[in-house]
């Protein structure tokens, strides 16, 4: 992500530090163009849908839209309030049913410690995601996980379970709630 500014406001995201094969994906909270990473998600998103004959129906593409837009974890409830105040329809349905296609075509996940939502930072890459979580203001870091940990793997095997997809969350205090003395 370029720390050019592209008309867009600058903000806090999460940025993907690749690193050689041999460590781990970093993350951390970095300035970025916050207008480009946004158009450049919906893009991918719109290719995605046209290139394998899906619909991103207006509902779905604003779902997305607010994920991207927050940059944390949202409940299913504080999106249909903001679908709300945009005009969309209030019932429940509406966004568990778009939340629910952009989780299946990896636009967005659920991170299941908060029972919330926030869009994926690597969309349309087979990926295993960690995240990092912080417990004052919700803003999630996503990162790449070793999708089969050796141990777990043969842990795995040994017992006859099959992996098919890992998911990592970890709780705990962003460094912007720690200098603002949110601990």
């Amino acid at each position: 992500m370029p720390n050019q500014k592209h008309g867009g406001a600058f903000s806090v995201k999460p940025l993907f530090l690749k690193t050689n094969k041999k460590t781990s994906t970093l993350v951390g909270f970095k300035q970025h163009n916050h207008g480009h990473c946004l158009e450049n998600a919906i893009n991918t998103a719109e290719e995605y849908c046209i290139k394998n004959n899906l619909n991103l129906t207006p509902i779905r593409k604003k779902v997305l839209e607010l994920l991207l837009h927050e940059h944390r974890a949202l409940g299913a409830y504080a999106i249909l309030a903001m679908l709300r105040e945009q005009g969309f329809s209030n019932q429940p349905p509406v966004a568990y049913r778009a939340l629910d296609f952009l989780v299946e075509h990896g636009f967005a996940h659920k991170i299941e410690k908060l029972n919330a939502f926030v869009a994926c930072s690597l969309p349309g890459a087979n990926h295993s995601p960690a995240f990092l979580i912080c417990k004052k203001c919700n803003m999630v870091a996503e990162t790449q996980s070793s999708p089969h940990n050796i141990s777990f793997k043969e842990t795995a095997y040994a017992t006859g379970f099959q992996i098919e997809h890992t998911i990592i969350e970890a709780q705990g205090i962003c460094q912007s709630c720690v200098e603002t003395n949110q601990v």
